[in-house]
This record gives C-alpha cells, sequence and structure tokens, in this order.
C-alpha cells in the first residue's frame, strides 16, 4: 500500500504527520510525501525521512495506492491518478464538478471527509469538528490582537478599564470554542444561535444566550434555513445588541448552501467606532454583507475581517488534529474492506456510506447530482 501526500495549494497545513507517517509506516505501508508538504506546518523534510516516510521532488502521483490531502485535488493532480485509487479528502463536489467527473471517468474510488456523520462513533475522524474548534479559538486570538483595548476588566491606581463585550454568533464547535476562550481572555460574553437547545450549552461556558422574539426554533447539530418572519426578529434583535458591542464573531453556516447574511451593511454602522467583525463563514459568502474574502474591510471605523484561511495561522495543531482524524478514518475503512475482500460498495458501516462519492466508475452518493 502506497500512500501519497502532496502539497497543499495556498493551504500552510499539511495532511499527515511524521507522526501518522510513522505509523502507516510501521504497519508495512510505503509513505511518499511531496518535498515541502510540510515545512508550513513545522514539519520538515527530514521528519518524515526519519518517520520512515520517502520524500519526493516529483510533481505526479502515479503508483500510488491512497491518496491524501485535506482539500479537493486540482484537476491536473486528478488526471494522473490511476483506475482504482482510493482520494481521501474534503471534496466540495458542487464546488468541484469536474473533479467529479474525472473520478467516474477514470475510475478512481473517492471519499469526501466534510460528510463524516456528527455520531459518538465518528467523533475521532470528524475534520469538521476539529478543524472548526481552532478556528474558534482562533479568531478570539486574532480579535484580541486586533482589537485596540484590552479584554478582561482591569482595575488600576490609574483607574478601571472596563471588559471588552464580545457576541458569538453561531454556537456550533467553532463558535462555542470561541465563547470559551473569550471567558478566559476576561470578556463579557454573549451569543445567538437558532438552535433553541443550543441556549443550555452557551450558557453553561458563561455566556448570555440573546434570544429572539419568535416562537420558531430549530434544533439539532447544524442549522437550517429559517423564516423570513424569524429572519425579520433576528434582524430586529441584532439592530438592537450590536452597538453595545465590541468584537463580533460569526460563525453561522448551512451545510450545502450560502453562509446566511446575519449582519447588514446598515447594522455594521449601528457598532462603535474601533469595534471588529470577524467572519468565519467567509468561504461560503460570509455572515456579514460588508465581508470580502481574504480582506480587512473599514466600515465607518468597524473592522470586517474575513481571513483567506484563518487556520494557516495555526497550522501545526490544525494539521495535528485533521493526521489524526484522517489516520482513524483510513484505519477503520481497511479493516472493513479486509472483511469484504476489498469491495468498497458491499461495506454496511454508515461512516464509510456517508462518505464514499464514487467507486469504479459509479457515483454512489445521493449528494451527487451530475449534469450533462
Amino acid at each position: 500500500m502506497v500512500i501519497f501526500v502532496a502539497k497543499e495549494n495556498g493551504d500552510r497545513r499539511v495532511a499527515v504527520t511524521p507522526e501518522a507517517a510513522k505509523k502507516y509506516v510501521d504497519s508495512g505501508g510505503s509513505v511518499v510525501i511531496e518535498s515541502g508538504a510540510g515545512e508550513e506546518a513545522g514539519y520538515s523534510d527530514s521528519s518524515y525521512e526519519a518517520a520512515g516516510a520517502v520524500v519526493s521532488t516529483e510533481k505526479g502521483v502515479a503508483g500510488a495506492d491512497i491518496v491524501i490531502s485535506i482539500n479537493p485535488l486540482d484537476e491536473k493532480m486528478v488526471k494522473q491518478l490511476s483506475k482504482g485509487t482510493i482520494v481521501i479528502s474534503t471534496q466540495e463536489p458542487h464546488a468541484n464538478p469536474n473533479n467529479i467527473k474525472l473520478f467516474l471517468k477514470h475510475g478512481i474510488t473517492t471519499f469526501a471527509l466534510e460528510f463524516i456523520p456528527r455520531t459518538t462513533r465518528a467523533q475521532y475522524m470528524d475534520i469538521l469538528s476539529s478543524q472548526a474548534c481552532l478556528a474558534g479559538y482562533k479568531a478570539v486570538i486574532e480579535a484580541a490582537h486586533y482589537f485596540d483595548r484590552g479584554l478582561p476588566l482591569l482595575i488600576t491606581s490609574a483607574g478601571t478599564i472596563p471588559a471588552a463585550k464580545i457576541l458569538v454568533v453561531g454556537a456550533g464547535v467553532a463558535g462555542l470554542q470561541a465563547i470559551a476562550t473569550a471567558r478566559r481572555l476576561g470578556a463579557i460574553v454573549s451569543a445567538f444561535d437558532v438552535r433553541a437547545d443550543a441556549k443550555e450549552q452557551v450558557e453553561s461556558l458563561g455566556a448570555k444566550f440573546v434570544d429572539v422574539n419568535s416562537s420558531e426554533a430549530t434544533n439539532g447539530v447544524y442549522a437550517t434555513e429559517m423564516s423570513e418572519v424569524y429572519k425579520r426578529a433576528q434582524e430586529d434583535k441584532l439592530r438592537e445588541v450590536l452597538p453595545g458591542q465590541d468584537i463580533v464573531i460569526t460563525t453561522a453556516q448551512i451545510p450545502g448552501k450560502k453562509a446566511p447574511i446575519v449582519i447588514k451593511s446598515d447594522m455594521v454602522k449601528l457598532m462603535k467606532h474601533g469595534s471588529i467583525i470577524i467572519d468565519l463563514a467567509s468561504k461560503t459568502g460570509g455572515n456579514c454583507e460588508c465581508t470580502v474574502q481574504g480582506q480587512i474591510t473599514d466600515i465607518n471605523g468597524v473592522k470586517v475581517m474575513a481571513f483567506d484561511n484563518i487556520l494557516n495561522l495555526i497550522a501545526a495543531d490544525a494539521s495535528r488534529l485533521f493526521s489524526k482524524n484522517v489516520s482513524a478514518f483510513l484505519d477503520l475503512l481497511l479493516q472493513e474492506m479486509k472483511n469484504c475482500n476489498s469491495d468498497i460498495a458491499a461495506i454496511s458501516n454508515d461512516i464509510i456510506k456517508e462518505t464514499l462519492l464514487t467507486y469504479d466508475g459509479v457515483p454512489v452518493s445521493s449528494r451527487l447530482q451530475m449534469s450533462e
């Protein structure tokens, strides 16, 4: 079994750390990693060689049985894959339809890690949760860096400095970690989420839950699209709350859809001069109407910040967690393949079935809607 790890394009993270590479090698596999793939995450080529991996200066993936990547492969690399190769990565099929067509044309087996189910058994493979946790943490650290005041209450001989007020929009994994981090830094934190059952989680972390005056609410792991009536009530509540906030961190996303606009441009203008909005949903359109992906936009003295990839700022730990997630997934996959004589289509495990997109030239996931 030859595992190939490519250098990510525009991403400082790496899908396999030296620790994971050693595990694969000790299990009888071969790991080939593109030279420099781990450099920006703090993992040198020599550390991979010490783990038993082969560092390659070639750009090709010829001869690989399994290709592991964080981001979807570029089309050039996909065209180099051989029939039967297994690709394990995020796939974003709706954003990369040409990749899917090439996978089908060349008989490539593909797994989409973003579709790992949010179940207890799959927790240790859940890349979305591990990466979102770090994103929520880093968002608060970056907000504190750019904010021109301190976060905690400070009582000094020269006077008292009040604690900063932080609003977190969206109480999923990223939002809850942002709340916890902001609280540890001494800020006064409040949070909003469309899911009613998020209130208990928010309050357990010492934050205040912002209630919208509406009988409509949802429950479950993911947020869903809300009615126009609810959206108007939500806007009214945010217009009331935003003027008193120093920092706003938005994390609201709907799987498979554009991120909902929660903060409109006129609402930004209600905020105090010097306040900050960090939009963690910018990659899927953003929660703020003023968000520009990869840029800091100044709106009447309010900074609207959208990092191109905030995980690049914490690449070593992000790589470590991603690598552990993938290692757990691959362990499960190989065990299931062994039980089914390598017939992946016959695997009944729900984690494998949920993530499998294509197999032997056939689309096997209901998530794929191929167009002619």
